[in-house]
């Protein structure tokens, strides 16, 4: 009995040991987790590679799931072969596409090889057409002769053919939208395939489209084929012929604008390779000239103008907006950019850059592409003109802090996307400059930049910013070489728009904020100081004397060719921004 009161006072002992060694543990996790919660919370940077990019860790799951926060510009995956094209009907319809038109147009005739004549390799091209809204157009496939194999004076001579300018189709597309008329398009389709070849070329058999039993055979080519060395100069001798036949005048100061007139009606045709734009003021000629292009060639009517050359262009009744969006978002997302975050300037104020520049060297061909691609990013934002031709010195052995500037130049374009130029309708038509310099702002060879600027109306139709070709002395000096090259340019300007519209300008205002340089070019004042200027850039006095540029003084605050040489505060920037005519789209509707 005394044994089992033993046992059972034991085992309560037992349980209650238990019981407080479970309240213990409680006790311990709460005040464990208790201490855990009250300790500081660590705060989450990103490295140091991700600070161009948005991460999307500060986002919801709301956010995250949200359209907004992602703009995506997807590329095509075009076949790189025959043999991988042929695998798939699109692209097997688009090489029978090609050979038919290339044996409607008569191009070629299969003949055996004279003896002693050597026949060039062909091949297959493939690309994927997208529209202004980066959706697919159409498959081309296109059969380009191995130019590369060709022999100089053999088979071939002269090569150089023309395009247009972009100075040239802005100053078109602002007096388009200033006088309110109507821009179209046209594609002549396989262009190069309407020139006349004068030399003996013979060529392969395309793969997939050989003769059976005439294997040895080549096709000797009556007309040009794309990849041809002579196949621009063909094509546009050819349409320089149907021009001339149908009463166009050719502009001696530009070569592909071609101009029609008809009494007080007139007709103004751009010609870039096989596209072209046409204006003018009277409707009528614009449908007999389109008319007459289908009649003669294979045409692709692109009704009006929309995208050109990747250049959007939305012409409205408030004027004519060009920008290059779809273009922009492809390069942010080929150079890995697509979630950076966005700057509102792209070079930061007192920004100094040599090619002496410590750290180590990034991979140029990188960085090549991508300064190019910015290059063609300018032709619709002056904005960037600066920033992105100061980098473009660095190309030969770029550096992390050159590459680390042009991904800013990115980052800006990020948050301005949609930025443009805009000419508007019924602004003024008068062509006014804007000439301005830094003074040896070259870390390297102590060399000044110039840049101008021309205006018609409220929009920039032409601008540069470039190193000067010499040393200057003072900053006087440094001004009067850049007035004298924007007087350079003022002239070609002008001569192209008189050709346009009889006497459209006599003499162009061109404005500067050097009173010391506009006195030199009047007069040879400070002959001590300016004896050594080379004569090439006294031709300012020249044009002054016979009235054809007059140069006036402007305060520096107004003078927009100062976005043209060197980072500005960004106060100063967007106010030189908006005065360029620089605008975001969304702003005009």
């Amino acid at each position: 009995m005394e044994n089992e009161q033993i046992q059972a006072q034991a085992e309560e002992a037992s349980r209650e040991a238990s019981r407080a060694d479970a309240t213990w543990q409680a006790n311990t996790t709460s005040s464990s987790q208790t201490i855990r919660r009250e300790q500081p919370k660590r705060i989450s940077r990103a490295p140091a590679h991700l600070q161009d990019y948005v991460t999307g860790e500060h986002l919801t799951e709301e956010e995250e799931g949200d359209d907004q926060f992602l703009v995506l510009y997807t590329t095509a995956d075009d076949p790189v072969s025959y043999d991988e094209a042929v695998k798939d009907i699109k692209w097997r319809q688009a090489m029978d596409a090609e050979i038919q038109a290339i044996e409607k147009n008569n191009t070629w005739e299969l003949v055996e090889l004279p003896k002693g004549m050597k026949k060039i390799g062909v091949k297959w091209v493939f690309k994927t057409k997208l529209n202004e809204r980066g959706e697919v157009d159409k498959y081309k496939a296109r059969l380009v002769v191995k130019g590369y194999e060709q022999r100089q004076g053999i088979d071939y001579s002269e090569v150089f053919s023309p395009v247009a300018r972009w100075d040239t189709i802005r100053m078109i597309l602002s007096l388009a939208a200033l006088r309110s008329w109507e821009v179209f398009q046209l594609d002549v389709k396989s262009a190069f395939l309407h020139g006349e070849l004068k030399e003996v070329v013979h060529i392969e058999q395309p793969e997939g489209y050989i003769r059976k039993g005439e294997e040895q055979k080549a096709y000797r080519l009556r007309k040009a084929l794309y990849g041809l060395k002579q196949a621009p100069r063909a094509w546009y001798s050819r349409i320089e012929d149907y021009f001339n036949g149908e009463g166009f005048e050719k502009c001696s100061y530009e070569h592909t604008l071609f101009i029609k007139k008809e009494g007080g009606s007139f007709l103004v045709v751009s010609l870039y390779v096989d596209d072209l734009i046409f204006t003018g003021n009277d409707i009528k000629l614009c449908r007999e000239f389109k008319a007459s292009m289908q009649s003669v060639f294979d045409m692709t009517d692109l009704g009006r103008m929309k995208y050109f050359l990747g250049v959007e262009v939305h012409q409205t009744d408030a004027g004519i907006f060009l920008c290059q969006e779809k273009y922009a978002g492809e390069l942010l997302t080929r150079f890995g950019m697509g979630s950076c975050n966005a700057v509102n300037n792209p070079m930061v104020p007192g920004t100094k850059l040599s090619s002496q520049e410590k750290g180590e060297e990034v991979n140029s061909t990188e960085y090549k592409q991508l300064i190019g691609s910015l290059m063609y990013i300018t032709t619709t934002r002056p904005d960037i003109m600066y920033a992105v031709s100061f980098l473009s010195r660095f190309m030969a052995a770029p550096k992390e802090g050159h590459l680390l500037a042009a991904k800013r130049i990115l980052r800006y374009l990020k948050g301005t996307i949609d930025f443009g130029v805009f000419y508007k309708k019924g602004s003024d038509n008068i062509l006014k400059g804007y000439t301005d310099s830094d003074f040896a702002g070259d870390l390297d060879g102590g060399k000044s930049t110039s840049g101008y600027v021309f205006m018609i109306g409220d929009g920039a139709v032409a601008w540069s910013s470039r190193k000067q070709p010499i040393v200057t002395l003072s900053t006087t000096e440094a001004e009067y070489v850049a007035a004298t090259t924007c007087a350079c340019h003022s002239i070609w300007m002008k001569e192209v728009l008189n050709s346009v519209e009889e006497d459209y300008c006599k003499c162009i205002t061109v404005f500067c904020d050097n009173s010391s340089s506009i006195k030199l070019s009047k007069n040879p004042v400070l002959h001590g100081r300016t004896k050594h200027i080379n004569v090439r850039f006294h031709f300012i006095r020249d044009l002054i004397k016979k009235g054809e540029v007059e140069l006036v003084y402007c305060g520096t605050k107004e003078q927009i060719a100062d976005i043209m040489t060197k980072p500005l505060k960004l106060e100063d920037f967007v106010k030189l921004r908006m005065l360029l005519g620089v605008q975001e789209k969304k702003a005009l509707n």
